[in-house]
């Protein structure tokens, strides 16, 4: 049935209703919990003084997200405002020549933060990538590109890469493996590219400009090396209506989710909690529902936010970079599920929709899923919380497309034509609710802890069945509903656009 399958507004609103109240009954759950264990022991390295304004501790568990906006905080600023003041003056300028002014000042940039061995190091797998890809073979692109990751991933090669580096400060290795990782992808991405032109083969200059353009260079997100190279080579800068107006939007919404973040951990301690799995035990069903959900969703505010700041400083640069992922609070299927667009779009294009092509046939997916979830394996590092994580995700997105393929079958497809569209959404949703706490229960091993994620699963399926079981899945199910409803909105108004640039 089609998305644009209407609800009457009454059992919508009921679904609103549903839904906020479960929210509100979870959340107070965990915040009474937060009060709770403020001054618990086992809590100590997790929980720290805060704002004074609150009077209450804040959750410091991420030491990413306190790394950035507290040590790293002026480093980054001043780091990210340079090149956005090169790279105005250039663009004004000389904007032909702004590609090269950015590698510069990239080079720069890495040379004073990691040093010079590091930059030789990154420089030396460059040269390996760019002269397998003089040989314009797709399968040797592959194997020396995934080659070179693997000597970032796995030990003892990443060690001894690392044991070249000197210097020690808190975020070293995080920049190491970062830098490494994503200067890897964008060298593939490169080999790829090169491998299909015709004519010639791309200059070692335009991969020194794709690879140390610095917004980018540590933590990506990843564009695809036609897409940059298309984009920089523009000669011509010139900006959309409002699209000035928009970036300084974002910054401020950025700005204001950083923020939001901050108060948030003076008052819920979501990624400390789930350190101690006898002190949780304790919680309600309910409240370790919303915990587990709220750890994935503060995952993706954090992708959001640190890749809608380097999105906006691209799209100051005049690129159109990869979007910060779907909200995670919009997904109910294992497929738009990610929280790296650009690594997404590059697994997309060179090895899931490459294997797959377009995804209707079993065995065909069946490769191309495990074949995407192999690198993604390799990129994330392999260990065994990464293998059980890749082994359920790849299983998801499988049975996603089993499931459907039953549904096609008499006498479901039957079935299905005979009764109305609304009851074909409603149905449809409950399928979605289901598969909505596979994902989160799939990723939270990964993002939190396994132990954490088995008591999860323990409490909603086992312990808690049958009365937590169905309401947390009816709950799910009005949520799912009100997810269906806005992609109906969007594609009346996307079908609106449309006809309207007929027109």
């Amino acid at each position: 049935m089609g998305v644009k399958t209407m609800l009457p507004s009454y059992e919508l609103g009921f679904y609103a209703l549903a839904v906020t109240c479960a929210v509100v009954y979870s959340g107070s759950g965990i915040f009474e919990a937060s009060r709770d264990s403020m001054n618990r022991k086992a809590f100590r390295d997790g929980i720290k003084p805060g704002w004074h304004y609150f009077g209450r501790k804040m959750d410091m568990a991420d030491f990413e997200w306190v790394m950035w906006f507290t040590s790293f905080r002026n480093v980054i600023i001043f780091a990210l405002s340079g090149h956005v003041i090169f790279g105005k003056i250039c663009s004004m300028t000389v904007p032909q020549h702004r590609a090269v002014v950015y590698m510069l000042y990239g080079i720069s940039a890495v040379l004073g933060s990691m040093g010079l061995i590091y930059l030789m190091i990154i420089l030396s797998h460059c040269l390996v990538l760019y002269s397998v890809a003089l040989a314009k073979q797709k399968w040797l692109c592959y194997v020396a590109g995934l080659c070179c990751l693997a000597s970032f991933k796995v030990e003892p090669f990443i060690s001894w890469q690392r044991g070249f580096v000197t210097g020690a400060f808190d975020l070293q290795d995080v920049l190491f493996c970062g830098g490494s990782g994503f200067t890897i992808m964008r060298c593939m991405s490169f080999a790829l590219e090169s491998s299909k032109r015709k004519e010639g083969i791309y200059s070692i200059l335009d991969l020194l400009k794709y690879n140390f353009y610095l917004p980018f260079f540590f933590f990506g997100p990843v564009m695809t090396f036609d897409q940059f190279h298309t984009q920089v080579s523009t000669r011509e800068l010139k900006r959309k209506d409002d699209e000035m107006r928009n970036i300084r939007v974002h910054a401020l919404l950025h700005v204001g989710a950083i923020i939001a973040v901050d108060i948030f951990f003076h008052f819920f301690y979501i990624l400390t909690l789930p350190s101690d799995l006898k002190f949780i035990n304790r919680l309600s069903d309910w409240s370790l529902a919303g915990l587990a959900y709220s750890n994935l969703v503060y995952d993706w505010v954090k992708a959001a936010v640190m890749f809608g700041v380097i999105n906006t400083i691209a799209r100051l640069d005049h690129l159109d970079p990869p979007q910060p992922p779907k909200c995670i609070t919009m997904l109910y299927v294992f497929a738009e599920t990610h929280f790296d667009r650009g690594i997404n779009d590059w697994l997309c294009k060179y090895v899931y929709d490459h294997i797959g092509e377009n995804h209707d046939n079993i065995m065909k997916e069946l490769v191309a899923t495990i074949a995407t979830f192999a690198v993604t394996t390799l990129w994330l590092g392999p260990c065994e919380i990464v293998y059980i994580w890749s082994l359920f995700n790849c299983f998801g997105l499988n049975f996603e497309l089993w499931v459907q393929k039953f549904f096609q079958q008499e006498p479901f497809a039957k079935l299905e034509a005979k009764m109305s569209a609304a009851m074909s959404r409603r149905i449809r949703a409950v399928f979605g609710a289901a598969n909505f706490w596979a994902i989160v229960l799939y990723n939270i091993l990964a993002l939190n802890s396994l132990e954490f994620a088995l008591l999860v699963t323990k409490r909603l399926l086992l312990m808690g069945f049958p009365v937590s079981t169905f309401s947390i899945w009816f709950i799910t199910y009005c949520g799912v509903q009100l997810i269906k409803e806005h992609e109906r909105i969007l594609a009346i108004e996307e079908e609106k656009c449309d006809k309207a640039k007929v027109e």
